[in-house]
Formats: structure tokens, C-alpha cells, sequence
């Protein structure tokens, strides 16, 4: 998924990578690459012509009247060729000029309509010595900056002065200074050093109300968008070839270490994109938070994936000659013109532990309000009732699993969700703990017969019937097609023999949904049948497992001759593969949308760094700065999942890349936890016993959710077969 959500977005997309296909082929490429001096490229005039160097600018100065997103879209296209030019930079230039306050509308007025229509290019010095002194309205500066990004070609240069008024910024002709090109790492795009002698700069051309920290974000931002472009390319090139590069005897891409690496880069890519994106809308206190993530993020992002991808080409793409390399040079000069992730992680550090925080906010249509008072109404009657009465009446209304169909749910739309979710928000009003019942009530709302929804659906949907799950068996952990429980065909129905084991709440569960092997013939996805077990039947023997942390949640269930009933098979006999794939999808889902009750979220460890009594260190601070980020980059990633679902379109990676983070984000905030608690993390792990005590048993807790719900390893595989069409892996003995 690109950095763009919108049709409008995507049709962008591809009118760029149309153009770009055109006008940046690979030999336009590499006669940059070969070229002694940079020039502009010969695309220039075209590129300028589409109107991309003006989507972000006013149309009173030249530009399409977008924004920022929209020029970071232009930005990550143009990067997934390594396109050569200054196109960066002078969207930079224009953007930081734009970004002045009022007393800049002269330089506004005569310099963005040329670094829009192309006539003009700029660069932005994000680091300088420059020193200025005011007379008579005219400020006369000295010293150098740089490394500066397309300098060589500049004719207009935003450079930071500072002054006996603090740091000031000002917009001068390139030919006022002395611009000397570098040798540069990036072979595709100059840097220079500028050098000025004393030069007069008219107070017009001071960029009043510019402020460091606005372009320090805007250089996040678009540098931030040009990394995500560079990591899309790797990815993509690197999963291509992995699916025809053959060695010992079959593809690279069958080969899990490929597969695993492949997929963290995708997970990298889609981090990078969700964080530049919710840069380009954030607003007030909270931009600086998002472009600081933005920054720690994007540039590591595509250094890995560049690495990996070299990787993953092996010594072709270590040459020369392979465009890999270029890609690697692009985004190691991105992070070192940014900065180090270090010092973005620092600043994340500093305005998370000062209470900064970003709300992922979702805005609805306006045509959205009469259902929402339809909504509103029904939950207001329905907050009038108590306890079960109140579970009850919103299981009949729909509430509980709105996305159901009727009558067990209200076969909501995205939209309606989204407003249910915040209207019983809004009212305090708690669904129903259903738990594995979750995950039960979508498969029999879909396969079961009319007579076992009518018996098990309206009561499990409010709660008051308790489910467990015998899925899982010593033998067939994720790999569930391998169940051995036998199910043997009776008079009246099935006897089920065998033995289920990490079987959550069995202790306490009244009814099991339960797959158990119905017939050998076939592929191991046949010959499964999908039963409903009464926990409380004869044969039924459930032992209690205790978990690291002491407490006992799972269970090993065995079944001796258990007698179930024709009438207790869930869809069709040796067909419950499809069954059980309903309810895998949903609890993976479940599993993945949070910390499992252990209280491991980002807000619960910034509260405990203000009770610990003393300043972090860099280490510290480094370590929570990664964790904030990591979270962000979730709620970023949830955001965008929310608003393709709205726009009727499928959430692609991000639902997947969100569903693998959010099963290890828990287990690295305990474990930040547990390390800003240094001695104190000796204490038994017990929530009773204060944050140690607290702590020490959301990390032991946590250690679960990487394996439940469908370990890490098997979640790489997921994204590598389906999200980057890397081929399956092989049969056993094949």
C-alpha cells in the first residue's frame, strides 16, 4: 500500500508511475550514474509540466492547491526509480518558503511561482555555520552550510543564520555564494557545500516566522517519503527475484530465512509509509511527535531494506552494474542528511515523557449523522437497562458483532461500525466479555444449521455462555491439518477419542468448539469434521496447565469415547477445514488487536517513568523512544486499515504488517518496563505487589502472545505467500 489512501491518492500514484515509466527509464539512470558533473535532468521540463513540482503550493503561486501528502506521493514514486534531479530538494525549498509567516510574502510571491513551474530549482541546508549581523534592514551573513542536498543546481538556497535575534532562515540567489559540489555517495543526486562572503540579504528574503523545528519536519516528511519509496523498490525487486532465483533445486523464496527476511522488510515498508502519512496530517504540538517518528522511522527503514535486498540478490546485486547499490547509496545519504534515528529517538523520547501524544482521529462524512443518531437512540434506551438485561438487549439489537448479518448482528458496513464503536464509547456502555466465543459466533453464524444458531448464538453473543477452543494438539500446534483426535462414526453421531492441549478457559468453559480427524482418505485438509463438545460430558477430563507466570489459563482437555451428536457438527462432515479457517481468521484478529489483558500498552509505561523518581538516560530513552515509535506506527497502521475499509476497498499489507507487530509491541513495552526498573525487577510477578510486582508479570505474560493466535513464524510465512506472492512451502517428502 502506498503512502496515498484516497482514489484521488491512488489515481496520482499512477499518473506519476505512468510518467515516470516514460521519462525515468533505467538508462536515464545510469547516465546520471556515469555523468562527471550534474545537471539537470533532461526529464525536467516534463516533470515540471505535470505540475509536480507544485502539488503542495497555493494555486495564487503557481501550485495545484494540494498539500503536503500529496507531495510526498509525487516523492515515493519518483524514489521507486531513484530518479535523478533536484525534485527533493526544490519541493523542500518551496515548501519551507511556504511554511514563512506574512512578512515573507514578497519572497513567497516572487520565488514559488518559479520553483513551481520548474524555472527555478532549490535546496534546502538542514545543518550550517552562518552568522548574521542587521543594519538598516538588510541582513549581511557569513560562514558555510552543508552538506546540501541538490546545491549544485540550485538557484535558490534556504539557509539557517544565526543572529543576535536567535535563528532566522533566509532565501538567497545561488549565485550570491559560493557553492562547491562534494563527491557524493548518492551517484544519482549532488551534494555541495555553500560558502557565503559577506553577503546583503534584503529583509524581503528573510523568512520571517520560519522556524528550525518546521523544517526539520518538513525534511522528515518529504526525506521520510523518499526513503519509503526507496525501501517499496527493494522489496519489490528483491520478492521478484526470490521467486525465480533457483538453488538446490528450488526457488530462494521457498526458503523460510528468505521468506522471514522478505516479510520484515514489507513490515520496515509499511511502518515507513504509515508514519510519513500521519506526518502529512498532523497538526499543532502533535506534528512535531509525528515527524519526529516519521524521521526515526523511514530513513532506517529503507537502509534495511536495501541491505536485505542486497542480501537476498546475493553477489549480482553486491556489482556494480545491478541498480542495488544505488538504491543502498540513496538511503544511507537520506539518514545521514536527516540525522541519525538516534537523535529523532531522543526527541520522541523527550515529548512522550512531557505528556505529548497523538490521537489517531477519524472523520467521518457529514451524511454520517442521522444514522448516528439512530444509534445514539438505540443506546440510550439500551443504557437505561443493568447487568444482563443490558447484555442481553444489545446481543438482540446487533451491537455486540455488528459486521454479523441479521438477526445476529446488523450487517454493518465499515461505517457503521466505526460510529457504533464510538457512540458505546460515548455512552460507557461495555459489550459483553465473550472471549472464544468471539471466535465461535461468526463460524456458526456461517456454516451452522438454523436450530444451532437459535441454541448457541443469542446467549454466547451476550455473554452468558462460555466457550473454549480444542484446537490444538502435542502434535498439531500451528500446523492444524495434522489433528490426530479421531473422530469415529456411531449410531446417532461421533465418538471422539484423543488429547487437546493449551486450551484457554477449559476449566471454566460450558461448551468446546473442537476439530478432530473424520476420516484419513485424502489430503490432510480433508477428513476433518468441526464438532460442538459439552464440557461437561462423560469422558471430558480437563487438567489445568500452569503457565510461567504461575497462573492457569490453559489446560490440556482429553476426550475418552465422548459421545457427540449428529446434531452438534458444525457444516458439512470432513469438511471442517473451512470451518476452522473462520475461526482462525477471527481469532487472529482478536489476538492481535491488543495487549491480551496484561496492561502492556505505551500509556501504562510512561506512567511508571513518572513514578520511578529519577531522569532517564540516553539508553533509556533510547530504548522507550523505539517502543513509542513502534506503538505509533500501530495506531498509524489501524488508522489506515479503518479508512480503506471505509472507502469499500481491501487493507492489503497494513492489516497484516499491524496484525505481526501488535503480538511482540506488548513483550518490547514490558520489557522497557522491567529495564527502568533495574533491582526492583527482582520482586515476585504479582500484579498485587506494586509496578515490579506488576511488571515482571506482564513481561512472563506477554511471552505468549508471540506464539497463540498463530506464532511470528508462521505470520512471516503468511505475509511472504500472500502479501508478497513468494511461493508456498514445499509438502513434507516432496
Amino acid at each position: 500500500m502506498a503512502i496515498g489512501l484516497s482514489e484521488e491518492h491512488e489515481a496520482l500514484r499512477e499518473s506519476v508511475s505512468g510518467w515516470a515509466e516514460r521519462f525515468v527509464p533505467a538508462d536515464v539512470v545510469r547516465r546520471a550514474v556515469d555523468s562527471e558533473t550534474e545537471e539537470r535532468p533532461a526529464f525536467w521540463a516534463a516533470l515540471a509540466g505535470q505540475g509536480l513540482l507544485g502539488l503542495h503550493l497555493p494555486e495564487e503561486h503557481g501550485g495545484s492547491g494540494y498539500g503536503l501528502l500529496e507531495a510526498a506521493v509525487a516523492v515515493e514514486v519518483l524514489a521507486e526509480r531513484v530518479a535523478p534531479g533536484p525534485f527533493v530538494p526544490t519541493v523542500l525549498a518551496s515548501a519551507a518558503i511556504l511554511a514563512a509567516g506574512g512578512k515573507a510574502q514578497k519572497a513567497q510571491a516572487e520565488l514559488l511561482p518559479g520553483l513551481a513551474d520548474g524555472t527555478l530549482t532549490g535546496a534546502v541546508a538542514l545543518e550550517g555555520a552562518l552568522t548574521g549581523e542587521w543594519a538598516d534592514g538588510v541582513l549581511t551573513v557569513s560562514g558555510s552550510a552543508g552538506p546540501v542536498l541538490g546545491g549544485t543546481l540550485a538557484d535558490v538556497l534556504v539557509l539557517p543564520v544565526t543572529t543576535g535575534q536567535g535563528r532566522e532562515w533566509v532565501a538567497i540567489d545561488a549565485a550570491a555564494a559560493t557553492v562547491t559540489p562534494i563527491r557524493a555517495l548518492d551517484l544519482t543526486r549532488g551534494v555541495a557545500q555553500v560558502e557565503l562572503a559577506a553577503v546583503a540579504v534584503p529583509g524581503e528574503r528573510v523568512l520571517d516566522g520560519l522556524e528550525q523545528a518546521a523544517v526539520r519536519n518538513l525534511a522528515a516528511v518529504l526525506l521520510g517519503a523518499d526513503a519509503a519509496g526507496v525501501a517499496q523498490w527493494c522489496v519489490t525487486a528483491a520478492a521478484e527475484y526470490a521467486k525465480v532465483r533457483v538453488q538446490f533445486g528450488r526457488p530462494i523464496g521457498q526458503f523460510q530465512g528468505i521468506k522471514h527476511k522478505l516479510s520484515r522488510m514489507l513490515v520496515a515498508l509499511e511502518q515507513a509509509r504509515a508514519t510519513v502519512w500521519d506526518a502529512t496530517r498532523a497538526e499543532g504540538p502533535e506534528l512535531a511527535f509525528a515527524a519526529a517518528i516519521a524521521g526515526q522511522m523511514a530513513p532506517d527503514a529503507a537502509v534495511q531494506c536495501a541491505k536485505d535486498a542486497i542480501q537476498t540478490f546475493g553477489g549480482i546485486g553486491y556489482t556494480f552494474e545491478h541498480d542495488a547499490h544505488l538504491y543502498y547509496r540513496r538511503a544511507l545519504t537520506i539518514r545521514a542528511l536527516l540525522g541519525a534515528s538516534a537523535d529523532w529517538a531522543k526527541d520522541v523520547a523527550a515529548l512522550a515523557l512531557s505528556g505529548v501524544s497523538r490521537e489517531m482521529h477519524l472523520e467521518l462524512p457529514e451524511d454520517a449523522e442521522p444514522l448516528r443518531e439512530r444509534i445514539r437512540a438505540e443506546l440510550a434506551e439500551i443504557g437505561t437497562l443493568e447487568g444482563i438485561e443490558q447484555r442481553r438487549a444489545l446481543a438482540a439489537a446487533g451491537f455486540v458483532m455488528a459486521h454479523l448479518p441479521r438477526p445476529w448482528g446488523r450487517d454493518a458496513k465499515p461505517l457503521e461500525q466505526v460510529i457504533i464503536q464510538q457512540e458505546l464509547k460515548a455512552a460507557g456502555i461495555k459489550l459483553p466479555a465473550m472471549i472464544i466465543g468471539a471466535w465461535v459466533v461468526p463460524s456458526i453464524a456461517t456454516y451452522g444449521t438454523a436450530e444451532q444458531q437459535e441454541r448457541f448464538l443469542p446467549k454466547t453473543l451476550s455473554g452468558e455462555t462460555m466457550w473454549c477452543q480444542l484446537f490444538s494438539e502435542p502434535g498439531a500446534g500451528s500446523d492444524l491439518a495434522s489433528v490426530q483426535m479421531k473422530a469415529e462414526r456411531v449410531e446417532g453421531g461421533w465418538r471422539l477419542n484423543g488429547q487437546k492441549i493449551w486450551t484457554s478457559v477449559a476449566h471454566v468453559a460450558e461448551w468446546g468448539i473442537c476439530i478432530a480427524r473424520s476420516s484419513s482418505d485424502g489430503p490432510k485438509h480433508d477428513g476433518i469434521t468441526y464438532f460442538l463438545v459439552d464440557m461437561k460430558a462423560p469422558g471430558v477430563t480437563i487438567r489445568p496447565l500452569t503457565e510461567m507466570t504461575g497462573e492457569n489459563l490453559f489446560n490440556e482437555v482429553f476426550l475418552d469415547d465422548v459421545f457427540i451428536a449428529d446434531d452438534l457438527v458444525v457444516g458439512e462432515v470432513n469438511q471442517g477445514w473451512k470451518v476452522a479457517r473462520n475461526t482462525l481468521s477471527n481469532e487472529r484478529v482478536s489476538l492481535s488487536s491488543g495487549a491480551g489483558g496484561t496492561g502492556s500498552s505505551v500509556p501504562d509505561l510512561l506512567g511508571l517513568t513518572g513514578r520511578l523518581g529519577r531522569e532517564l538516560d540516553t539508553a533509556e530513552r533510547q530504548t522507550l523512544a523505539h517502543v513509542v515509535a513502534e506503538g505509533h506506527s500501530i495506531n498509524a497502521l489501524s488508522l489506515r486499515v479503518t479508512l480503506k475499509q471505509l472507502a469499500g476497498t481491501e487493507p492489503g499489507a497494513d492489516a497484516s504488517v499491524r496484525k505481526l507487530l501488535s503480538t511482540s509491541h506488548a513483550q518490547h513495552v514490558a520489557e522497557c518496563a522491567v529495564d527502568l526498573l533495574g533491582s526492583a525487577a527482582v520482586t515476585a510477578a504479582d500484579w498485587k505487589l506494586g509496578d515490579a510486582g506488576y511488571w515482571n508479570r506482564a513481561v512472563l505474560a506477554t511471552r505468549a502472545m508471540t506464539i497463540y493466535g498463530g506464532t511470528t513464524e508462521v505470520q512471516l510465512n503468511i505475509i511472504a505467500e500472500r502479501m508478497l506472492g513468494l511461493p508456498r512451502d514445499p509438502e513434507p517428502g516432496k
